[in-house]
């Protein structure tokens, strides 16, 4: 059975700058936990459909990182799918209201490796949780900002 962490923010911006937050490199570096680094596959950043992203992990010694794809793309909504210690997908959706912008994010995914799967979910679920929703206050400053 996946996991699934869903966490929502409105945020008073257009869904075209919201998305833009989600999806341009410089400005996710500005919101991302700073443990987190994304490094493009290839010759450049690309949120296109089948653009390919590593996210690494800056922890000393280990860098542990996850290769994922551009599954699902459409104007106000991204959606990566990973494999490696962790598999399933990660899905920013900027859904525009009256006021601006409700972000939603899902982060959907297995653990194969039970050892892995034991020590995030006895160590690192509530903190990742927790960390998703400071991200998300990080990126509607950064939004609001632009």
């Amino acid at each position: 059975m996946p996991q699934v962490f869903e966490q929502a923010i409105d945020i008073l911006a257009s869904a075209s700058t919201v998305e833009r937050c989600v999806t341009d490199r410089d400005l996710m570096h500005q919101w991302l936990n700073p443990a987190l680094r994304c490094e493009p596959i290839g010759d450049r950043w690309n949120t296109n459909l089948g653009g390919q992203t590593r996210f690494v992990i800056q922890v000393p010694l280990l860098r542990p990182s996850l290769l994922s794809t551009v599954i699902e793309r459409q104007p106000g909504l991204v959606v990566w799918g990973f494999e490696g210690f962790f598999q399933g997908c990660d899905r920013w959706e900027c859904i525009p209201t009256a006021a601006g912008t409700h972000l939603l994010n899902r982060f959907e995914f297995k653990i194969p490796n039970p050892l892995v799967a034991y020590g995030f979910n006895t160590f690192a679920a509530q903190w990742t949780q927790r960390d998703m929703t400071a991200q998300l206050k990080r990126l509607k400053q950064v939004a609001e900002r632009l």
